[in-house]
């Protein structure tokens, strides 16, 4: 349960955080400030608005998790952002500002057709609103374990405080919340790095717990390996992540609407470079934390399982005698683990070589009864309850953060994960808001008046929030949400992204041969999905290439209409 001290400094950060965005959003009264902040943002706003966008509650809550358990070795993924920024800012943003378009897919009609245009709205509303559900999970996650809640109820309430602050202050509302939020979750996250550090045992130093983490292979950082089953090595990330970073910054009306809300092309540009050199190191550092706590745990007795709720069901059920057993080997296996631990990095500092082989064996030999120990955990669970979710990488930073860092500073953590979340929350709501009006509503056969669309706005973002937090029910089983939110925008990204390249590369292609082909792409990153052991990152490149071969053979049937 959260402290006293903890929960007010949460609660103060929340509600300075949602009336410093309605503060600086007042006076938003039309369609265009709502949905494009009146394109009246500087770069440092659109720099920190897009980075906070793509950095959620499972950012900073589920990716030291995946620190923890997988290495460095995620980081691999964000290889190929850097040089899609680079790509970005010399094709489709100068032509989103010039066109003075309010969401990407109104480009697609302008280039193609009505259908190509709702294929791909349908496309991106689809993924959006289902990843806008995982974005919402993560923090109600949070809430259900500090406070005992069920994690529905923790979803409706964080979705029905996001939505207040998008309704009353839109677009500006959500980028002048953005630059705020996102400060302080840097400045928290450094802030927990320093002091996760700080608690390791007395003598061992920054050197010594990354020789550890090395032993324990924790740093490989870079895989040179091709192998497409692999999800993450560098090819995967700079192939496969360059076209899905693409899709994200370039198609993705939540990415979109942010650089929409620059004041001129240069300034949207500007945004998105910082971005690209920026992200990188920020996931570096944030896996490093995960690694940081993995070897904290590796001097102290850890969790046998991190879900609570799931172990206590365990400790209450018919197999809660087995449960106990395997947690009563855990924490044998795992004090041996830290004596032997410590033995050897004694041994190492007295360069006493045969003593420290022997305690690193030692070591290995307390993992290895460790590990058995929690495979017969994991059993009772499943036991106890066959849909029992036991993947538990969501909660390893969290239980870190409850149980050991200093009253203040815990709800400052805590603060920083609901700020990112809504971050993220504001962006994916307001795009998926704005896509439904703009690429939906306007069109209807009847005439919206301006007045009647921001109503519409403000409806759209009430439905896509009860959706999100429909599906967000279902989100704990999708395993790591730092891995399941990437998987789910692989499976629509590729062929969004072959629509807007098919626009520069097949000029003679038609709106029937883009549309037909976007359906082709699509159906072949499903076939990679379901048939396939392709990680998911080579859905994307997949996807697109899929999708602008299919337009360049279907061009000489449906060429375009009119000239370019």
């Amino acid at each position: 349960m959260i402290r006293t001290g903890d929960a007010w400094v949460l609660v103060t950060s929340l509600v300075a955080l949602v009336v410093y965005g309605l503060v600086r959003a007042r006076g938003t009264r039309d369609l265009s400030g709502f949905l494009v902040a009146g394109r009246s943002m500087p770069w440092p706003m659109v720099a920190l608005s897009v980075m906070a966008t793509q950095a959620s509650a499972v950012t900073f809550m589920a990716t030291p998790g995946q620190g923890y358990v997988g290495g460095l070795s995620f980081v691999q993924f964000y290889f190929g952002l850097p040089v899609a920024m680079v790509v970005l800012c010399a094709t489709l943003v100068p032509l989103y500002q010039r066109l003075r378009v309010r969401t990407a897919y109104e480009f697609l009609e302008q280039r193609f057709d009505g259908k190509t245009r709702t294929l791909a709205a349908a496309l991106f509303l689809t993924q959006r609103g289902l990843a806008a559900g995982i974005t919402l999970y993560a923090p109600a996650l949070v809430l259900s374990v500090i406070l005992g809640w069920d994690v529905g109820f923790t979803c409706a309430l964080l979705g029905a405080l996001v939505v207040g602050t998008i309704v009353l202050g839109g677009s500006r509302a959500v980028a002048s919340a953005h630059a705020l939020q996102f400060c302080i979750i840097m400045g928290t996250m450094a802030l927990a790095f320093v002091l996760v550090l700080r608690a390791l045992p007395h003598g061992v130093g920054l050197g010594d717990a990354l020789t550890l983490a090395g032993a324990a292979g924790k740093l490989h950082a870079v895989d040179t390996r091709f192998d497409p089953a692999s999800r993450y090595n560098l090819w995967a990330g700079l192939l496969g992540g360059f076209f899905l970073q693409m899709s994200y910054f370039g198609t993705d009306q939540s990415q979109v609407g942010r650089i929409l809300t620059a004041r001129s092309s240069h300034q949207s540009k500007l945004g998105l470079l910082l971005n690209g050199l920026v992200k990188v190191p920020m996931q570096f550092a944030i896996l490093l934390l995960g690694v940081l706590v993995f070897v904290a745990y590796q001097f102290e007795p850890a969790p046998v399982f991190f879900n609570p709720a799931e172990v206590a069901k365990a400790d209450a059920g018919p197999h809660a005698a087995e449960w106990r057993a395997a947690e009563r080997d855990w924490n044998a296996a795992r004090g041996a683990l830290a004596r032997a631990n410590i033995t050897a990095l004694a041994a190492s500092r007295a360069r006493d070589a045969s003593a420290a082989l022997a305690a690193r064996a030692q070591a290995r030999a307390a993992d290895a009864s460790a590990t058995a120990a929690r495979g017969r955990a994991i059993a009772a669970l499943t036991a106890t309850d066959r849909h029992a979710n036991t993947n538990d990488t969501n909660y390893i930073f969290l239980t870190y953060v409850l149980s050991h860092l200093p009253v203040g500073v815990v709800g400052l953590v805590l603060a920083a994960i609901f700020a990112a979340s809504m971050n993220s929350s504001m962006s994916e709501l307001n795009a998926l808001a704005s896509t439904s009006v703009v690429d939906v509503v306007q069109r209807l056969p009847w005439r919206v008046g301006e007045e009647a669309l921001l109503g519409w706005s403000r409806g759209a973002t009430l439905f896509w929030t009860v959706f999100a937090v429909a599906f967000a029910q279902f989100a704990g089983r999708l395993g790591s949400l730092v891995e399941a939110v990437n998987v789910m925008g692989s499976l629509f990204y590729g062929a969004i992204l072959g629509i807007f390249l098919t626009a520069f590369m097949v000029k003679r292609a038609g709106g029937t041969a883009v549309f037909i082909a976007a359906l082709v792409g699509e159906a072949a990153v499903v076939a990679c999905w379901r048939l396939t052991t392709l990680s998911f990152l080579w859905w994307n490149l997949i996807g697109c290439v899929a999708t602008i071969a299919v337009a360049a053979l279907l061009s000489r049937r449906w060429p375009r209409q009119q000239p370019a």
